[in-house]
């Protein structure tokens, strides 16, 4: 409004300088000072809130330029007139602004019509001219504004879609990071609890089992604390200039089947002819996160006795995982009945470690490489997963 306030001003001081001009010459009539200078105020009072209230200062502008125009106390009610044209286009739109253009031509019309000047036609063209020259500024001024308004729009667009793909990334990345720690520690911890339960029942009796079962849970700490630190390495580097130890994949099912059997459950790990080879390091560690977490299931839930097979194939460009076994979901029995000795007569404990992760976990793995997952109970009875990922080798 500071801007406006000072272009009111000057039309004021412009119509009162005209007026104490013309006052000082006795043959041109003027109403008296306190008619004038309460018009001249009027005039130029409305150009102040031109921005706020667009409409309402242009139709008071026109309504006061009629008196202000026939009683010829100055410039002001031109100007002022002019002004409105331009601000009507600019902050209201073309409508409004081809409206207010016409009543203001209808207005002056009626003016020149009613009192004729002797240059009314000198008056009429310079009127015309001066109201095209307005719209012609608003034009280029309303284009700009709209071009910065849109501008503005799509940075803000731009600004948004850029959050929300920065939350949809971190999101993505902190689901991997959970299901490689899920897989990591679900796995380790089964095992370690497994053949912990074993070294209570067989410590007495059979010394020698219950060692073994103590290196396990040793060897299998140890790997799984190797894994988290990997883990958290790479979530602590910023630069990729440090070496990386590489993550297990489908070639390292064999190990893993052995330190399930180790655990107590007898795995038959079937893997197809050139099933494996050429596979892509994502699809690789897919397989092996799913047989992992497969079996992992299998040693915590198939109860006792129960047996597990792998079958990995190749079908053409799909890769098929097949994990099942044949227990009823009781809780195994974690040391053979000969084992036990009169000291240890209670039934064997049920394992209590959590689940229900796992299951998302691989559904997630299948779904990001576009494959589909199987989950479920065996038609000859116990569990069975079953997952198909395409692959996809690079050519």
């Amino acid at each position: 409004m500071a801007g406006d306030s000072l272009i009111a001003v000057f039309l004021l001081l412009t119509d009162l300088l005209i007026y104490v001009a013309a006052t000082e010459t006795p043959e041109v009539p003027m109403p008296p000072w306190y008619v004038t200078v309460p018009l001249d105020m009027a005039m130029v009072a409305p150009l102040v809130f031109r921005r706020k209230a667009t409409l309402w200062s242009a139709y008071l502008v026109l309504l006061i330029g009629i008196p202000h125009g026939a009683l010829e106390l100055g410039a002001a009610s031109a100007f002022a007139v002019m002004i409105s044209i331009y601000s009507v286009l600019v902050y209201v739109g073309r409508k409004q602004g081809l409206l207010y253009l016409v009543a203001t031509l209808v207005t002056s019309g009626i003016q020149l019509w009613a009192d004729p000047p002797e240059d009314v036609w000198v008056l009429a063209i310079i009127g015309v001219f001066s109201s095209a020259l307005c719209w012609t500024l608003g034009e280029f001024a309303g284009a700009r504004r709209a071009y910065h308004e849109e501008v503005e729009a799509r940075l803000h667009l731009l600004e948004t879609e850029r959050d929300q793909a920065t939350r949809i990334a971190v999101g993505e990345e902190r689901g991997r990071i959970a299901r490689e720690l899920h897989d990591v520690v679900a796995h380790a911890v089964s095992v370690m609890v497994v053949q912990a339960d074993g070294a209570s029942y067989a410590v007495d009796g059979n010394p020698e089992m219950a060692k073994r079962a103590l290196q396990t849970i040793s060897e299998t700490g140890r790997g799984a604390l190797a894994e988290l630190r990997r883990l958290l390495d790479v979530l602590r580097s910023d630069g990729d200039d440090e070496p990386r130890v590489p993550q297990p994949d489908a070639s390292a099912l064999t190990d893993l089947a052995d330190r399930i059997r180790q655990a107590g459950v007898p795995v038959t790990l079937a893997i197809g002819p050139d099933a494996l080879a050429g596979l892509p390091a994502g699809v690789s560690l897919g397989v092996y996160r799913i047989v992992q977490e497969s079996l992992t299931n299998t040693l915590k839930h198939a109860g006792q006795g129960a047996q597990a097979e792998v079958v990995v194939r190749r079908e053409a460009d799909v890769i098929d995982v097949k994990v099942t076994d044949d227990g009823a979901g009781r809780a195994k029995q974690l040391v053979p009945a000969a084992a036990k000795t009169a000291a240890h007569p209670a039934p064997p404990r049920k394992l209590t470690v959590p689940g229900g992760n796992g299951l998302i976990g691989m559904r997630e793995r299948a779904n990001v490489f576009g494959g589909t997952l199987e989950v479920g109970p065996a038609p000859g009875g116990g569990w069975q997963v079953h997952a198909r990922l395409p692959v996809r080798l690079a050519t």
